[in-house]
């Protein structure tokens, strides 16, 4: 059985969280199996192995993201909610069903390194709102965003169509 089949039966489906209607995507079976979630690791680590840096989405996206820039031996970025990062940051706002939501970079996460290739991390990606808004931050300090991985893909709600119109190649391992 190929990595995606095995990543999609380790993912546990809870019905109606944390709304009704929603199928939500419990990754933590993932992540309670060393030997795959390693697995999933390599994967991408072998495939972004030469980019500058990791940025992670939080909070998941940390635990994805971390690994990896771990796993390559880069540097790693958290893009977090607002007010959540302790030194200058820029800001950027994203639309969620009902309302608005921000997320924030340190102004200096780059390190002054002119045009840093960058991995863009995050475990889910649905109507890509959190993505597009974490691409256009790492661009606005100059970091250019040469993929976004994920490791699951809701495809029916066409977020991955969004993030490749920015011109960033979308990488999703599982797909439903």
């Amino acid at each position: 059985m190929d990595l995606a089949q095995r990543v999609k039966n380790s993912i546990r489906d809870i019905p109606d969280y944390p709304k009704k209607g929603i199928i939500f995507k419990d990754i933590t079976t993932l992540l309670n199996d060393g030997e795959l979630f390693s697995e999933v690791i390599d994967y991408f680590a072998k495939k972004y192995e030469n980019v500058d840096f990791v940025c992670g989405i939080e909070s998941r996206g940390f635990i994805f993201g971390a690994a990896i820039a771990a796993k390559i031996k880069k540097g790693f970025v958290p893009l977090r909610k607002k007010g959540k990062l302790p030194y200058t940051t820029i800001a950027e706002k994203y639309a969620l069903e009902y309302g608005f939501d921000e997320i924030e970079i340190h102004i200096d996460a780059f390190k002054d390194i002119k045009n840093p290739k960058v991995l863009l991390v995050d475990d889910l990606i649905a109507t890509g709102g959190t993505a597009e808004a974490a691409i256009k931050l790492i661009q606005k300090i100059g970091g250019d965003v040469v993929a976004a991985a994920f490791l699951i893909e809701l495809t029916f709600l066409e977020g991955a169509d969004k993030i490749r119109e920015l011109g960033v190649d979308v990488d999703s391992l599982v797909k439903y």
